[in-house]
């Protein structure tokens, strides 16, 4: 039996395409022509002998070879890059630290750390998740080597904008929406002030003449998530970091107002970075950059 051995960039571009939905958005995102992306499809179905693409609607979706061939090809990839962010870094030693907002504690941080760990187990890794406000304070006091943060008015220190996402309108998945109307106000979820999402959505609803109460507030995303969850109203947050038992509701609830985007932010607490800081911005950026998280716009960060 003929041995394949698989071009990664081929399988990078592959890969790109499923989590975009789009070859045409991959092929911008990787810096390729959309000529390129086609002959690169051909040779992936070539290699296998089958195709891994078929044509749904004004799509594609992978084939059942496509499927088998798509959890691999995410295998390699990971494993391609940290290696060669590991031999890069192999002699790094030292500590570093990294505040995120509360929204990547529990999806994008645990990535992130994994993969540093696995990359530089010679580093120690100090991390915690925050507030805005708390992130940016920490860091001024240098308890922090990093901090990634909505975008606010704040000083921003050594900043380096990442992309921007919409923010979204938030319900429980298991009951039913309210309605936005101008009889009853509608229940809100926030944290506590000064937040700028809580700011966004009574501003935009405001602006549309619908009517709002403050529900509920927490200090904590988690309360935040376990109200929304047991129905006490909406909130408005972005698609990152969102529970299974929660949904968007944007399409659902008629009358409910356009929401903006937000943008995010990474700061460093120097201009210049040491080797061990330097390698674990590397890794937030590359993780950030993954098709699977929902950025609108997404800046070239390399």
């Amino acid at each position: 039996m003929r041995r394949i051995t698989f071009d990664l960039e081929v399988l990078r571009t592959f890969v790109t395409g499923v989590d975009l939905g789009s070859f045409a958005k991959a092929a911008n995102r990787l810096g390729r022509s959309t000529s390129a992306v086609s002959a690169q499809l051909k040779k992936l179905e070539d290699q296998i002998g089958a195709p891994v693409l078929r044509r749904v609607g004004r799509g594609m979706t992978p084939t059942t070879a496509g499927e088998t061939l798509l959890g691999y090809a995410r295998r390699l990839l990971e494993l391609n890059d940290e290696a060669a962010t590991a031999v890069r870094g192999v002699d790094l030693e030292g500590a570093v630290s990294l505040g995120m907002q509360e929204d990547f504690g529990e999806r994008i941080l645990t990535e992130v750390l994994g993969r540093f760990a696995r990359a530089h187990p010679k580093i120690r890794i100090a991390a915690s998740v925050a507030r805005n406000t708390e992130l940016l304070e920490q860091l001024a006091r240098g308890r922090y080597d990093l901090a990634l943060t909505w975008d606010s008015d704040a000083t921003p220190f050594h900043a380096q904008a990442i992309g921007r996402l919409p923010m979204r309108w938030i319900g429980s998945r298991n009951l039913q929406p309210f309605a936005a109307t101008l009889e009853e106000p509608l229940p809100l979820v926030v944290f506590e002030a000064p937040c700028l999402m809580r700011s966004a959505a009574t501003a935009a609803l405001d602006q549309a003449g619908i009517p709002w109460r403050v529900a509920f507030t927490s200090p904590s995303l988690s309360g935040v998530w376990a109200a929304v969850a047991a129905g006490l109203g909406v909130t408005v947050r972005t698609e990152i970091g969102l529970p299974e038992q929660l949904r968007v509701l944007d399409q659902e609830i008629p009358n409910l107002p356009s929401l903006p985007m937000v943008g995010l932010t990474l700061h460093r607490a120097a201009a210049e970075l040491d080797g061990a800081t330097q390698w674990l911005r590397d890794i937030v950026v590359r993780t950030l950059a993954e098709p699977a998280h929902p950025f609108t716009e997404l800046y070239s960060v390399e």
